[in-house]
């Protein structure tokens, strides 16, 4: 017998509190949100306190490093960063974390992907229905 069930996504928050700006902490309790709404499961969070945020790879060396460890000893499946990332971030944490890589951006558009599909299909099965009638 086959299991036709997907596996559900276990994901490492990741946010920068940047000087002087929102609370980090807050940001992260609503992505969180958004990501349970997409059906993945949190395992852990990571915030870095930077004067602004690292061109390269969103979070400095050292914070790399601590998320690599975190990625590995929770068993995660990606993680999912607080601000919108540029192409270069994106190819700098794939590169340094060999796990998938989202931001919040791109989290809000995949909830909305689904939703658009499950919406087609409950159309599709109204429309149905009625037309066998």
């Amino acid at each position: 017998m086959f299991d036709l069930r997907e596996e559900q996504e276990r994901v490492i928050l990741v946010g920068v509190q940047e000087n002087g700006g929102a609370n980090a902490e807050e940001s992260l309790d609503e992505l969180a949100e958004l990501a349970s709404t997409a059906g993945a499961k949190v395992e852990g969070r990571l915030v870095q306190v930077r004067e602004a945020i690292h061109p390269g790879t969103y979070i400095g060396k050292g914070k790399l490093e601590e998320l690599k460890i975190l990625v590995r000893a929770c068993d995660a499946t990606g993680i999912i960063c607080d601000d919108e990332l540029s192409s270069i971030q994106l190819k700098g944490l794939e590169e340094a974390l060999e796990c998938k890589i989202m931001d919040r951006t791109l989290l809000i558009l995949d909830i909305f992907a689904a939703r658009a599909v499950r919406m087609r299909f409950c159309i599709n099965c109204r429309w149905r229905l009625r037309r066998s009638m």
